[in-house]
């Protein structure tokens, strides 16, 4: 049974500034970050879109305008898109309430706008629907679940709390930042107030006995909280290890948009983007990176698992790695760039301006 036919809206949360990818929000919100060619909030519409959800409310705040003005009704993907400004912040659980007006559905898929994941979304519905839940929350195993709070669920899959993190955790199992409402519980969040569906809404729902599910599974998962996440989570989804079909061309080892130019002996490995009207210079190494468009690498130089800001310039010769590097900013000559390195939009470095190296 697909989620139209179960009669399903989504709702995905798009409002946050995205500071800690800074200067790369400074000009465009984080669900908007070009994202193995095209915007990443694309590749979840496209899988809310395969779950067979028609009708999807996105709750704005930072640069709001910048959503409608690319997306427009939804109508170019196959789904009805509709906005809802939050003048203030309002946290998760505040962000869902504040679109309930435009919501028709009986059962509400809710997304965070800054993850990508690849787990099947009907199984979600499923699991909701066959449990009867008043929630239910999509939960992923995961490596090292020291970086995050847990949540730990019974032989039933109900849930049984929500943890912070802890140097040793109970559970593998952390929230996956996708979740399944009865609509009825949406309307029972406070209205016109911040508020945190993990601190104050799912807590409250275990305290009054209420019955909250946890799907849990292995699959593809990524927060895309900083540029070393954006950078791996677009070239995961360029060679196709996360799923999305909205990607603008096949799956392989580099995607290269239209009006791009790559010289012949230039080497683009490890699911590298570069955007449209991007230049890539003889011998130049591109390994992993993420290229807006119009930026452009000059001869020889290298840039490994980095960003270069539309219109970004990396002149020959020069290192760029683990970097993020703003729009229209110089990398001159020679330069090394690495570790975490930022570069702020309009930057100009000269040439030989900053190494971490000795020149060779």
């Amino acid at each position: 049974m697909t989620a139209h036919e179960q009669d399903v809206d989504a709702v995905v949360l798009v409002g946050g500034q995205g500071t800690r990818l800074r200067p790369l929000t400074l000009s465009a919100p984080k669900p908007m970050l070009p994202t193995a060619g095209v915007p990443f909030l694309a590749h979840l519409l496209s899988r809310i879109r395969a779950a067979g959800v028609r009708h999807v409310v996105l709750g704005t705040s930072y640069l709001a305008e910048t959503f409608a003005d690319h997306f427009g009704d939804g109508s170019e993907l196959g789904l009805e898109l509709e906005y809802v400004v939050e003048e203030e912040p309002l946290g998760t659980g505040g962000g869902i309430r504040n679109v309930a007006s435009r919501l028709r559905a009986e059962t509400v898929l809710v997304f965070n706008g800054d993850v990508l994941a690849g787990t099947d979304l009907n199984a979600v519905l499923d699991t909701h629907r066959k449990t009867e839940a008043d929630v239910t929350l999509h939960l992923v195993r995961v490596a090292d679940p020291t970086a995050y709070g847990c949540v730990p669920t019974d032989e039933t899959g109900r849930v049984l709390a929500f943890l912070e993190k802890t140097d040793n955790p109970p559970s593998d199992q952390i929230n996956a930042g996708c979740y399944v409402f009865r609509r009825s519980v949406i309307d029972e969040i406070p209205a016109g107030r911040p508020v945190s569906v993990e601190r104050e809404t799912f807590p409250g729902l275990l305290a009054e006995g209420r019955r909250v599910s946890g799907h849990v599974d292995d699959s593809y998962w990524r927060d895309f909280g900083t540029p070393l996440d954006l950078v791996a989570g677009s070239a995961d989804l360029v060679q196709g290890i996360a799923p999305s079909s909205a990607l603008p061309a096949p799956t392989g080892e580099a995607l290269v948009l239209a009006g791009a130019t790559v010289a012949a002996d230039a080497v683009l490995t490890g699911g590298s983007t570069v955007g449209a009207g991007a230049v890539v210079e003889a011998g130049a190494q591109v390994d992993g990176a993420l290229v807006f468009d119009g930026a452009s690498i000059g001869k020889g130089a290298v840039v490994r698992r980095s960003v270069l800001g539309a219109g970004a310039r990396v002149e020959a010769g020069a290192v760029v790695c683990d970097a993020v590097i703003g729009d229209r900013a110089v990398v001159g000559e020679r330069c090394e760039l690495l570790s975490g390195a930022r570069l702020w939009p309009d930057v100009v470095l000269p040439a030989d301006g900053i190494r971490f190296s000795p020149p060779t």
